[in-house]
């Protein structure tokens, strides 16, 4: 026997993960980042573990390679699942386990299962409470037959006693008799293969012998005659003396038997990855109401029982970038938000407790996680550093954007300065690098950024960009429109605008899909061919956003 992963779940750090919106960029992705580097310093006792709602888009990608910071970890859903709930302390047996010490474990464990492995650590079945108190009903009328090959070494390590004579390996099948009457009356019914259990009955030990068991044990302490320890000898039958009364040693040979002859071939499996709401029912069906967590090869790491189904405690978030529910992380509604760090308007995300929200209008969410580092007289690593510098001056435009703040001016200084890079070089390489999108389809194009809002009405509009040098993509205009109308009549949104921002001109074009009457009506301008001109407008929080959510 023994236990797997002896680390608790409940003495490790509780996990918080901290994200970003859907489609992230660079901001979004540095920010969770940063904010959960930051956290983690502040408050050890928790793991807080950055994560991505979506694919990197090109620039994103750009900054972790030249930062040379790690990728956070795409959260497709923050519901609950098997691996935040299962019990991942819990005892194993393997196949060859004597079922008495399987039990024993189960019951220290308060379990009514414990999953059955092969040499390699394989699942290959469960031992339940119920198997076993099912096999003791169905034989109490009868004598007790071993349910396969058992060695004889097992059974004198179950009845706590010695093996003084024979063959350690030898390996008995048959049944098991007491022999507390008269021996002549066996004569018919023991055969090859028997264990005979026998007490202080001198003639009844030789008699067994002589009849051809397979094993004798001497029950109650009684000391084993020379006579019946030469005989046993002669016909080559091992025996155990054992300090236990008859009956109980006949009962407790049978749990010599090895796990894998009673388990249950077909036990009820799950993934670490399994939505709780999926795997609720099956768990409270089965017999044993629990399920057996696995790897992919097949190595059980955790046990979901019933109790573990009963009030779970949700999974923890941070929110940084936004404080939309439609932009924030599918099952948002089921998790516990613990704080939300964001530059923008305050949203539609509604949180069952009160938490710390910090809605500040700078340029950009990593201006305040580099301003928090500050204020607690810390430093990010190098390439959390880098990460924020490039978030700041992509939000901001290099610093020439009308959201941009003179906190964001303190932050980038003190960023690159650390960094030792000239952050006007530092943003031009970015943008320059990545601003070409001509490779791309007119779906990823659009669906790089894009950002959902939530009106009054309960309607949706949704608001991408896409930076650019130079106006080559703008030749795609009608693509992009066509591709706008199709997910907008798909999706159901009311309106779809995409911002076509070149960051040397310092302009925009808004191609408009959906009410094109909207967008007009917000930038008091007309629509031509789906697109309007929008000269010196860069910042779709601060100049795209309000108006047309106010026009609505």
């Amino acid at each position: 026997m023994k236990n797997v992963d002896p680390r608790s779940r409940h003495n490790r750090p509780e996990r918080v993960y901290v994200a970003g919106h859907r489609n992230p960029d660079t901001d979004s992705v540095s920010a969770a980042i940063g904010y959960a580097e930051l956290k983690t310093l502040l408050d050890p006792t928790m793991e807080y573990r950055p994560a991505r709602l979506g694919e990197l888009n090109p620039q994103t990608t750009w900054a972790l390679e030249r930062a040379g910071a790690e990728s956070p970890q795409l959260l497709a859903h923050i519901m609950l699942r098997a691996g935040d709930v299962m019990r991942e302390e819990f005892p194993v047996a393997g196949a060859n386990t004597p079922l008495r010490h399987a039990g024993q474990e189960m019951g220290a464990a308060g379990l009514e299962l414990v999953p059955v492995v092969d040499d390699d650590e394989n699942l290959i079945g469960v031992l339940t409470e119920r198997a076993l108190a099912r096999r003791y009903v169905r034989e109490s009328a009868e004598a007790p037959k071993l349910l396969g090959p058992t060695a004889v070494a097992t059974i004198a390590e179950v009845l706590e006693g010695e093996l003084v004579s024979g063959d350690a390996e030898l390996c008995v099948d048959g049944r098991v008799w007491v022999l507390a009457r008269e021996i002549a009356t066996m004569l018919g019914v023991l055969s090859d293969g028997d264990v005979a259990v026998v007490g202080d009955r001198h003639d009844a030990q030789l008699r067994a012998l002589e009849l051809g068991i397979s094993a004798l044990v001497v029950s109650s302490g009684t000391e084993v005659p020379a006579a019946t320890l030469e005989l046993a000898r002669q016909h080559g039958t091992p025996v155990i003396a054992t300090p236990l009364d008859s009956y109980v040693a006949a009962r407790m040979i049978t749990l010599a038997c090895p796990c894998s002859a009673l388990a249950d071939p077909e036990p009820l499996t799950v993934r670490a990855g399994d939505l709780i709401s999926d795997i609720s029912d099956d768990v409270k069906d089965v017999s044993y109401r629990a399920a057996v967590v696995l790897t992919r090869d097949g190595r059980p790491i955790g046990l979901v029982t019933r109790a573990d189904l009963v009030d779970p405690q949700p999974r923890k978030v941070i929110l940084v970038d936004h404080a939309e529910s439609a932009q924030s992380i599918p099952g948002i509604e089921e998790a516990e938000i613990v704080e939300i760090l964001d530059h923008h308007h305050i949203g539609s995300i509604e949180t069952t407790h009160p938490v710390r929200a910090t809605f500040d209008p700078v340029g950009s969410t990593s201006t305040l996680v580099a301003e928090q580092f500050n204020a607690a007289g810390l430093e990010p690593t190098l390439s959390t550093a880098g990460m924020l510098l490039a978030a700041i001056l992509s939000d901001t435009v290099i610093l020439s954007s009308p959201t941009t703040t003179p906190r964001d001016s303190v932050a980038v200084n003190s960023l690159s300065a650390r960094l030792g890079v000239d952050p006007k070089d530092f943003g031009r390489d970015m943008f320059e690098a990545t601003s070409d999108v001509s490779a791309l389809s007119a779906h990823d194009i659009l669906a790089r950024d894009l950002k959902g809002y939530e009106l009054a009405n309960g309607q949706t509009i949704c608001i991408g960009q896409v930076e650019t040098v130079g106006d080559a993509i703008m030749s795609r205009v009608q693509e992009l429109r066509a591709e706008a109308e199709d997910r907008a009549a798909r999706e159901g949104h009311r309106l779809i605008a995409l911002m076509v921002t070149d960051v040397a001109v310092g302009g925009t074009h808004l191609v408009v899909a959906g009410d094109h009457a909207l967008a007009e009506r917000a930038f008091n301008a007309q629509a031509h061919d789906g697109v309007i001109a929008l000269p010196g407008v860069m910042s779709r929080k601060k100049q795209v956003a309000p108006p047309l959510m106010k026009a609505a």
